[in-house]
């Protein structure tokens, strides 16, 4: 049977700060249900806000929808992205992403909830100012 969510019968949740640095607000987190593996939510990502560095098992898709945002794999390049933009992280790829310094940013983030043995996703250190302040690649 078909499911219908309706907009605002789920509140927004503050993204926990074990994992982010910054406000971020997390909308509409949806989850497929058995056999389906895929979800994700809404996240809103105030300036200079980001995630921790992180891995996904099977990867994660990001579907940019307003302002500007940067996300950067492990010894990569600080990479600016837009709306309009999509964004594939590859299974096991060391990243983050986030809001850029002074505009905010909002993406779909799918598969973010996407399991491999009952793993979503594998939180790791917090991105520094350091290296949150590394000048953008082209």
């Amino acid at each position: 049977m078909i499911t219908v969510t309706p907009i605002g019968s789920q509140p927004s949740a503050q993204g926990p700060a074990d994992h982010f640095t910054g406000t971020v607000r997390v909308d509409s987190p949806f989850q497929g249900s058995a056999p389906a593996r895929v979800g994700g939510a809404t996240v809103t990502f105030e300036p200079g806000a980001r995630t921790a560095w992180h891995t996904h098992p099977l990867g994660q898709t990001l579907f940019v929808t307003a302002g500007a945002g940067l996300v950067q794999e492990w010894e990569g390049p600080v990479r600016q992205i837009r709306p309009g933009d999509v964004v594939w992280i590859p299974p096991g790829v060391k990243h983050w992403h986030g809001a850029a310094p002074t505009t905010a940013m909002t993406h779909i983030a799918i598969a973010i909830a996407e399991s491999l043995d009952g793993k979503t996703v594998d939180w790791l250190e917090k991105v520094s100012d350091d290296q949150y302040k590394v000048p953008v690649s082209p």
